[in-house]
């Protein structure tokens, strides 16, 4: 969801993203797909599809290291939706008749959400260590996992990812500028406002059409920024390609598959997957820029992905008892 996500990794391979491709543009062009698998595997897809997610952003984020310095932090966020929006828009062709007031009001909260945690994101990355930015901001979503769970377990697992995700920050939050730990706090609580709002999209707009009219709201509340903080350097050409690939790793993809996870995964159950972020971020860095991971790091890491399993497996054991 946003780039630049942890301090210990900028960047992540992007290997599962290219298994649920072929799910994300039956998604979006509306083609028939397979018939819905059943049992575990019904309950297990939407998570792979969160984490092949995960793992994009994290890709996406890689790229974004390259265009910081050209493009600032707002004309990064104000090139990626932009550029999002317009491919939603031509892969997807939304109609526009047909839906309520509702309808409407639901997808320009969406997009109001998306532009603002992009944009308070990208402005706490610039103040604090990337690694403290998104342990702040996944607290949101976390939260959100106790405050909408109706069971004791999804607490339980929260609670443990919580535990984890403070630990991974490496006790460092005391030194933070106040203002960029301000701002992170923001985008958490704007990303756990985005995980509501597509969910109600998925279920009130066909395919990805939602998720294609959100971006433009939220594409036209950050280009006015970034047109004010980069000018001019937003239409140089490596920079417009840059854009694009971060735009489509980091937005486009992971977007389309949270949407399509939201329809079949319950929001807390998706908000504590949202936990493993910051580990994948941490477990990027070891991989792909040779960044040492400590022992607490590593134990962090396993708590979150515990954490994770634990909400996935409960979710598992929901559907057999409904089936049942």
């Amino acid at each position: 969801m946003n780039d630049q996500r942890s301090a210990a990794g900028a960047a992540a391979a992007e290997q599962a993203a290219a298994v649920a491709v072929p799910e994300a543009v039956s998604a979006l062009g509306g083609a028939a797909g397979p018939a819905r698998p059943k049992g575990r595997r019904a309950a297990l897809a939407p998570v792979a599809l969160v984490v092949a997610g995960g793992l994009s952003v994290q890709f996406g984020s890689a790229v974004a290291v390259l265009l910081m310095p050209r493009a600032g932090a707002l004309g990064v966020v104000s090139l990626r939706l932009a550029v999002a929006a317009l491919v939603m828009l031509i892969v997807c062709r939304p109609k526009l008749r047909g839906y309520s007031r509702a309808d409407w009001g639901t997808v320009l909260a969406f997009g109001v959400a998306m532009g603002g945690m992009n944009t308070l994101f990208y402005q706490a990355a610039d103040r604090i260590p990337l690694g403290a930015a998104v342990t702040l901001e996944v607290l949101g979503p976390l939260a959100l996992s106790v405050i909408a769970s109706r069971r004791l377990a999804n607490v339980v697992w929260a609670g443990l990812a919580l535990g984890g995700v403070v630990l991974l920050s490496g006790g460092g939050f005391d030194r933070l500028d106040p203002v960029g730990a301000a701002y992170a706090l923001g985008a958490g609580a704007l990303w756990a406002t985005y995980i509501v709002f597509s969910a109600r999209t998925g279920r009130r707009f066909p395919q990805a059409d939602g998720l294609a009219l959100a971006l433009v709201v939220a594409a036209l509340l950050s280009l006015p920024l970034g047109i004010l903080e980069s000018g001019s350097k937003l239409l140089v050409p490596s920079t417009l390609g840059l854009g694009a690939a971060v735009a489509l790793l980091s937005s486009v993809l992971p977007y389309t598959l949270e949407l399509m996870a939201l329809r079949r995964l319950p929001a807390p159950t998706f908000a504590i997957l949202m936990s493993l972020e910051p580990a994948i971020a941490a477990t990027a860095g070891f991989l792909i820029l040779d960044q040492a991971l400590s022992a607490t790091d590593a134990l962090a890491i396993a708590l979150v992905i515990g954490a994770s399993m634990g909400a996935v497996r409960s979710q598992v054991r929901v559907g057999k008892s409904r089936q049942a």
